[in-house]
């Protein structure tokens, strides 16, 4: 989630079996909910493949990313959050949709200290960090290193439009797009280029 300020509100899940439940998002300097245009046209381009998928929502925030994959059928989503505050209303709207404890795991903690941890291989890994700090190419390196991308998995990125972020040689562009100030990207991994 990039940073900038947003007020108290919610943001709709748009598709699945979740569709038009709302989540509730704290007011927090710099919390930037994924619009629901660029999730539309994310699980879009995944809808054939998301059933059943294991999820990775690193730099989770409201977690509308990964809601949305659970509602459209993936099969776990492990969030990922260091703001004590957007964890714990993530934690509200996780239980308030009965996801927690199983399909969703919730973390609070710095997605680098995580991503140090005991790795599980995810099927898609949503990638949207703080358009503040340049973490894409440091967090992107750790996901492929570390053992947290399955043989072929799915990375969704997002960044400030204009810029390419150093990424690892076996992730292709798969498809892009822009929306205002945002370049958002999907990627595939190809185990047998790294």
């Amino acid at each position: 989630m990039s940073r900038v300020t947003t007020s108290a509100g919610t943001v709709r899940i748009i598709g699945g079996q979740l569709r038009n439940s709302r989540l509730q998002v704290p007011v927090i300097e710099g919390l930037r909910p994924t619009s629901e245009r660029l999730r539309e046209t994310l699980f879009n381009w995944l809808a054939p493949r998301l059933a059943g998928m294991r999820v990775l929502d690193l730099f989770a925030g409201t977690g509308a990313l990964g809601i949305e994959a659970l509602s459209r059928g993936a099969g776990s989503a492990c969030f990922v959050e260091r703001d004590r505050m957007a964890a714990t209303a993530l934690e509200l709207n996780l239980q308030r949709l009965r996801l927690l404890p199983s399909p969703a795991r919730l973390i609070r903690a710095e997605a680098a200290v995580f991503l140090e941890g005991r790795p599980e291989a995810h099927d898609l890994v949503l990638l949207d960090p703080p358009f503040a700090k340049d973490l894409w190419a440091r967090t992107a390196a750790r996901l492929e290193s570390g053992g947290w991308l399955a043989e072929s998995a799915w990375i969704y990125l997002e960044s400030p439009a204009g810029q390419q972020p150093s990424l690892p040689d076996n992730w292709s562009l798969h498809r892009e797009g822009r929306a205002g100030a945002v370049r958002y990207a999907l990627y595939r991994r190809n185990a047998g280029l790294g």
